[in-house]
């Protein structure tokens, strides 16, 4: 082209000349080797630029059917490519092995051939839904090396070309057998660790009880003391009145018999025997709220939610623990007579147990613990605040004090438990409990009840 307007520039040159000037023949063949040199140069650069893309796409696609050959060598999942007629384009090494022909044998084949026959209905709706739907988890049994049935769960997908044309379908199947063991293990692996987590919640509901069992032995020792006393003097007037009634039987004279009253000091009975049978009435409806408590505490019966008195039960929860600590805090309670809440009064013992021994806890190197207890109603609800003076707890933990094992103690002081266990009964009778920090220091647990 260059050499051609050239040309064309020059005819009043090539008129002045002469076509057969030695000047003009001379100059015109140097200017078109020239540019044949040129052009060919820029061919021979496009050619070399056009190898090098080609030898680096055609390594790529080598390295792309190497890694896809790689992936169908290592599925476990039977794998078949076909296309739009159902004949057999790819399988892989799965297929292979469970059939036990290679994939040179089953090209160009139908698919419907590797399955039997009951499966057939099922194999040709694949065909029919190709064009409209995916199948999922469709089970098939595939005709096995040694001609037996193996159960596939199979799923069917379209194929498209990079036109957007259907050009097949590709099919995925997974035996189930394979499945049923897997499940079958994790079946039993649940199983094991739900019986692992209730006999751990049960030895901890234990080991919490085991802590209380002194403050609730002294609990006992002075209602059973009480009643104790209280027969042995009722043995003794029984004995006196005996005596003296078997001395009117026998016909004393009046004399005689006012004597033996005044000696046996009848009247002193008669006037004290009503106190000692309500006292040991007393004594003896204590040790049975006692042992219900305690049957609440470490039993599963489940109750129904009712009314009850928050008061009583706050005072018997910090009495038990309280009065088995090592060390005695100074303890703050403010709950009004008349508040109450409606729950199971068994779980809500429970858990304020758990608070109270978890504050303990916590501030067991103290100098001078300190435990205040409040409780009020907020609308329809109850709220009884449990506050330490320890430490508190650290943010990145607020999260997790009710996640199960979740513990800062020493290993063997704790299981993590304790609440967790609080978290899920509070659930349980439809309140709530909640961690938090005081703003002058020390954690809170606030647990909320519907008001009564």
């Amino acid at each position: 082209m260059a050499t051609e307007q050239g040309l064309k520039g020059s005819d009043g040159l090539m008129q002045q000349l002469g076509d057969d000037s030695p000047m003009l023949n001379d100059a015109n063949s140097e200017e078109a080797w020239i540019e044949v040199i040129q052009k060919m140069d820029l061919v021979y650069a496009d050619l070399v630029r056009y190898q090098v893309e080609l030898e680096e796409k055609n390594s790529a696609l080598e390295e792309a059917q190497r890694f896809i050959e790689s992936v169908q060598a290592a599925m476990t999942d039977v794998l078949i490519v076909c296309d739009i007629q159902g004949r057999i384009q790819r399988a892989n090494g799965a297929l292979e092995k469970l059939t036990g022909h290679t994939e040179a044998e089953l090209m160009n084949r139908s698919f419907k051939t590797l399955f039997v026959d009951s499966s057939q209905p099922l194999v040709d709706g694949f065909a029919d839904k190709i064009r409209s739907e995916t199948v999922y988890d469709c089970e098939v049994n595939l005709i096995g090396a040694d001609g037996k049935p193996t159960p596939l769960a199979m799923n069917c997908s379209s194929r498209y070309d990079h036109d957007g044309r259907l050009v097949g379908m590709v099919l995925i199947g997974r035996p189930v057998g394979e499945l049923r063991r897997a499940y079958e293990e994790l079946n039993i692996t649940h199983r094991e660790l739900k019986q692992a987590q209730e006999q751990l919640v049960h030895s901890e509901k234990m080991a919490s009880l085991g802590r209380l069992v002194a403050g609730v032995a002294h609990e006992l020792n002075n209602p059973i003391s009480f009643v104790f006393g209280n027969m042995h003097a009722l043995k003794r007037y029984g004995d006196r009145i005996t005596r003296y009634l078997q001395a009117v039987h026998d016909g004393v004279d009046g004399a005689q018999r006012e004597s033996l009253r005044r000696e046996l000091k009848i009247d002193h009975i008669l006037s004290d025997i009503g106190s000692l049978i309500d006292g040991t009435l007393e004594g003896a409806e204590r040790v049975s709220d006692i042992v219900m408590d305690l049957r609440r505490f470490s039993g599963n019966q489940q109750e129904d939610n009712q009314p009850f008195q928050l008061a009583p039960v706050i005072n018997t929860a910090v009495d038990w623990v309280v009065k088995a600590a090592r060390r005695k805090p100074d303890l703050t309670i403010e709950v009004p007579e008349e508040l109450e809440a409606i729950g199971i009064k068994g779980l809500v013992h429970q858990i304020l147990v758990n608070l109270v021994q978890n504050a303990l806890d916590v501030m067991e190197e103290m100098e001078t613990p300190k435990l205040e207890i409040r409780g009020w109603r907020d609308w329809d609800n109850v709220r009884i605040e449990v506050r330490d003076f320890g430490p508190g707890i650290p943010k990145q933990n607020l999260m997790r004090v009710f996640d199960p094992f979740f513990t800062t103690k020493d290993v063997g002081k704790g299981t993590g438990l304790g609440l967790y266990i609080s978290y899920g009964l509070a659930s349980d009778q439809g309140g709530s409990l909640m961690a938090s920090n005081h703003p002058d220091g020390g954690a809170m647990f606030t647990l909320t009840l519907k008001a009564a």
